[in-house]
């Protein structure tokens, strides 16, 4: 039964939305529950656990009850979000121009395990985003140089947070993974602090911060041309057994 203090909806993931093949992209679905926790507000980070892979085009339930957003089929719980007073530490920015030339040396132009990830996956222009970051030279940074497609608005024009939370997901993972690696996303805490606007040019930084047995550690963030800090992540990310 729902109280009158939950709020519940009926999510289903549009299959354009995907990271792994027949399962929601991480970080577009951990900024859909966000987008439920606290709506348009940015006064604090969200921390998201991701507890198991969520299906596409199907009939999900949707709570907000009190401080924690969850996404269950059923009885099993797949998404649950949290407000956490935290400051993300950020990757330091780079140019536009020189991310972009990063994108030459994206690991997955040789192989790709999700190639048709929303995020990071070989989609035709418009249709996902295609952030492909590479290593910047001298640093121990990736970064890509992220066109805005005009395709991933709202109603009413605006950029969504859950397409931000995509932007700051894969590159996470592809600061540690080579060609042909991958591994799952398991946790992803971020902060949007502006907006993104369609047909906009941003840079998107990444770096690893280290690993424990399979779990691998990353920061991102997202930046306008001119250095200003857009949003910032910090992720989790399960390897393979």
């Amino acid at each position: 039964m729902t109280t009158a203090a939950e709020l519940q909806t009926v999510l289903s993931v549009p299959a354009r939305f995907r990271g792994p093949e027949g399962t929601a992209n991480g970080g577009w679905i951990a900024g859909t529950v966000t987008e439920a926790l606290h709506g348009a507000r940015h006064d604090s980070a969200v921390e998201v656990t991701l507890h198991a892979p969520t299906p596409l085009e199907t009939e999900l339930d949707l709570r907000h009850l009190a401080n924690t957003a969850t996404l269950t089929s059923g009885d099993t719980l797949l998404v649950e979000a949290i407000p956490v007073a935290e400051r993300i530490d950020v990757p330091a920015f780079v140019p536009f121009n020189k991310a972009a030339l990063a994108e030459s040396g994206f690991a997955g132009l040789t192989g790709h395990a999700f190639p048709g990830c929303f995020a990071c996956g070989m989609r035709d222009p418009g249709d996902g985003l295609r952030i492909f970051p590479g290593a910047v030279s001298g640093t121990d940074l990736v970064a890509a140089g992220w066109r805005v497609p005009m395709t991933v608005t709202d109603e009413d024009g605006t950029v969504p947070d859950a397409i931000i939370w995509a932007a700051l997901d894969c590159v996470t993972g592809w600061a540690h993974f080579g060609p042909g690696e991958s591994a799952l996303l398991g946790r992803l805490t971020a902060q949007v602090h502006r907006r993104v606007y369609p047909g906009g040019t941003y840079s998107v930084v990444a770096r690893a911060t280290g690993r424990e047995g399979r779990k691998l550690f990353g920061e991102s963030a997202v930046y306008e041309v001119d250095g200003t800090l857009v949003a910032a992540a910090k992720a989790v990310w399960i390897a393979p057994a």
